[in-house]
């Protein structure tokens, strides 16, 4: 078996350094995840691959790549940027020949955003070539790593994804679906993984089904991604879910499913329902856009002040402001205008440039919003520092009153499962009462949808059962659903601030 031709190495010019990033703006918001591709059987692999990926683009822009395998040797391309940079070109698709492939778009949760940690990784092992794309994050990868390199291992990355490849590599079983089962055993936290060798496609979903992944059909050829947004791009059927803990393979012979893990209450990503998935996408039998749209009439219910017009903070606060001035009966407007062609690499010189950066993402509709009392709608709120421009635009666009609704509750405990959010130092809500967060970002009234608004909006008339919580909610309320075996001084025991109570 050849090692994978990586045309990626030679010709990045960037393959040296980190990317440089947008200091206070990009540090305000949820950081996208990653989203992974498979496909298995098809004549254009490569080419459905890469429509795939583009339809997952907002799960990560900083990374893409795929991976090949044409009968006889596997093929990849890795490169730093936008999947249409660098897979909308022929010579490259004609590069990944093959039916089967997976793909892979990143955010850095793990590593520096440099070439050699671009997935899907790709070893060679004593029984042929395998590529693994991962979303999430392994909440014991540190420790494993430093264990797997004391015994030996040599680390090509700095992701935790190369773990998995070292674990499987190792495994002394036989077959080699049972050297993966071994390797998962081994992990903890959160993954959806696709994984690709010379004769197999697989499909796998950590026990609590944190991070989603889903089964589709193009033709009669098995799919697994992220969200349903993949399927619909390339015209696939949906079929299912993957079922928390469920490992799924294809080959030649057909699907063949193994469930290893003792049967757990699911508890997916929450923030995949706020923020992650694309509105059209369809996540654990739920619409993401009904649910946002839900979100914000719950927000109308909760807290509802005097004012003229609903204004959504763009892209992600849409459909919650929608939701909000449906059930409230007040004028949505598109306010602030967003610029889609920002890249997250530009790089300000300047602090005085730096202060006008948001206005590069965001622009008031002065036309919609003067003169009127307006109602600012985002879908989470993490250091404060973009709201806090945008809450001055529309005083500077001539609003006679700013107040501002989140469509999510107070985010007080940092992520470990793929979600990159700063310590719980960097988190407004956690540092911050109601009311200074309020007079930081200068709105006239502040106010986060409840924790169990949240759940009712989801269709939990009770609200949340501390007991038994249906989502991976721990940055709202401590509740980590897993071992945090790397950051185990970070376990806090779940308690209810006052800031919880101001803002139901």
């Amino acid at each position: 078996m050849q090692a994978p031709s990586d045309h990626a190495e030679q010709l990045d010019p960037y393959s040296s350094g980190p990317i440089e990033l947008q200091d206070d703006l990009e540090g305000d918001t949820l950081r996208e995840e990653c989203g992974v591709f498979g496909i298995f059987g098809h004549p254009e692999a490569a080419a459905i691959t890469a429509l795939g990926l583009h339809a997952l683009q907002h799960r990560g822009q900083e990374a893409c790549g795929i991976v090949t395998f044409d009968g006889s040797r596997f093929h990849s391309e890795r490169r730093l940027g936008l999947v249409g940079d660098t897979f909308s070109r022929r010579e490259v698709i004609e590069r990944l020949p093959g039916s089967t492939a997976v793909g892979h778009v990143r955010y850095s949760t793990t590593g520096a955003t440099i070439l050699r940690n671009v997935q899907p990784l790709f070893a060679e092992l004593n029984a042929g070539g395998f590529a693994v794309g991962h979303n999430g994050n392994l909440t014991n990868g540190l420790s494993l790593r430093r264990e797997l390199v004391k015994n030996g291992a040599m680390m090509q990355s700095t992701t935790d994804t190369e773990v998995i490849l070292h674990l499987v590599a190792q495994s002394k079983r036989g077959h080699f679906v049972d050297r993966f089962i071994e390797a998962l055993r081994a992990i903890e936290g959160a993954y959806s993984l696709v994984a690709l060798t010379n004769k197999k496609l697989v499909g796998a979903r950590d026990p609590l089904g944190i991070r989603p992944l889903v089964l589709g059909d193009l033709d009669g050829r098995p799919i697994l991604t992220s969200e349903t947004c993949a399927l619909d791009m390339i015209g696939a059927k949906y079929v299912r879910d993957i079922e928390p803990g469920e490992i799924i393979v294809f080959d030649e012979e057909g699907a063949h499913t193994h469930k290893p893990f003792p049967p757990k209450p699911a508890r997916p990503c929450i923030f995949e329902y706020i923020y992650f998935s694309r509105p059209d996408s369809i996540v654990g039998g739920r619409s993401v856009y009904e649910v946002r749209k839900a979100f914000g009439a719950q927000l109308a219910r909760e807290n509802h002040p005097d004012i003229d017009v609903v204004v959504p903070v763009p892209d992600s606060g849409v459909p919650a402001a929608v939701g909000y001035s449906q059930y409230s009966g007040v004028p949505f407007e598109l306010g602030i205008i967003r610029n889609h062609y920002v890249g997250r690499t530009f790089i300000q010189p300047t602090q005085s440039v730096r202060e006008l950066g948001v206005r590069m993402k965001h622009s008031a509709n002065r036309a919609a919003i003067e003169g009127k009392r307006i109602l600012l709608i985002d879908d989470s709120l993490v250091r404060g520092t973009t709201s806090k421009k945008i809450v001055r635009m529309m005083r500077d666009a001539g609003a006679l009153e700013v107040h501002f609704r989140l469509a999510s509750p107070p985010i007080l405990y940092p992520d470990y499962y793929g979600i990159d959010l700063p310590d719980r130092g960097g988190l407004l809500a956690a540092t911050h009462t109601l009311e200074e967060m309020r007079e930081i970002i200068g709105a006239d009234s502040l106010a986060f949808l409840s924790i169990d608004g949240m759940y009712r909006a989801m269709g939990y008339p009770g609200g949340r059962d501390p007991a038994n919580p249906k989502f991976a909610d721990h940055c709202f309320t401590g509740a980590y659903p897993t071992h945090l075996t790397d950051h185990s001084e970070a376990e806090p025991q779940p308690r209810q601030l006052s800031l919880l109570a101001e803002a139901s």
